[in-house]
């Protein structure tokens, strides 16, 4: 009981460093999907992190700092999908958050490994939260999602995110990669064989996290 109040604590804390509006029913389904996750993880190994402590910080603290970034560019204009396609999605990070926070958006989850998938269902059907979608499949194989964002962490060049997911990025949207370190040789690459090129950085401070996080802004070339 003592470390819920704890995390709860610290989690609010961490909403309000990200300018995040949190409700307490959100916070609560957020919570409950890190005990879930952790539960889940001791059977079928969702991710390679074990405790608590670090799923907080390193997932949900992480999955929380793009939230206003994913905010702020969707309603720059009078978006009408609001579609977001999370690829390579494992337990749902950070397509499970997102739904959670904006349940206005229809939120895809898209992963190879059923088990993950499986989870996310749970989740969607735990956590009441219709606007969640479980997809186990590869991404390049599935018919384009028209979505106006197509957001990973999972992938290890920005070339391959590129070309494997561009095709489901709607006429005016973006991909969106979480990275650690800002990736320039990964952008130059990607602008010199693609018709994909980064529309702007930003860099991501994770609550009591210290590591390097940025966002990487991808559009299509002629689009900013």
């Amino acid at each position: 009981m003592a470390e819920q109040t704890e995390y709860r604590q610290r989690l609010d804390a961490a909403a309000l460093a990200l300018n995040v509006n949190l409700e307490p029913a959100q916070a609560d389904a957020l919570l409950s999907y890190i005990g879930q996750l952790q539960r889940w993880n001791r059977t079928y190994n969702l991710t390679a992190l074990r405790e608590p402590e670090q799923m907080l910080v390193q997932h949900l603290f992480d999955s929380l700092s793009v939230v206003k970034p994913i905010v702020t560019e969707l309603y720059k204009t009078t978006a009408t999908s609001r579609r977001i396609v999370d690829v390579g999605s494992g337990a749902g990070l950070p397509g499970v958050v997102l739904a959670i926070m904006q349940p206005e958006w229809e939120v895809f989850c898209v992963d190879a490994v059923e088990k993950k998938m499986a989870f996310v269902r749970q989740m969607a059907s735990v956590l009441r939260l219709p606007n969640l979608h479980a997809i186990h499949a590869r991404v390049e194989t599935l018919p384009p999602f028209n979505a106006d964002i197509v957001v990973s962490r999972a992938f290890a060049s920005l070339i391959d995110f590129a070309r494997l997911a561009g095709l489901h990025v709607a006429e005016n949207g973006h991909l969106l990669a979480m990275k650690g370190r800002e990736p320039q040789d990964e952008i130059d690459t990607l602008e010199q064989q693609t018709d994909w090129r980064q529309s702007h950085l930003q860099t991501l401070l994770v609550p009591e996290l210290n590591a390097q996080r940025c966002l990487v802004w991808l559009s299509r070339q002629g689009i900013s």
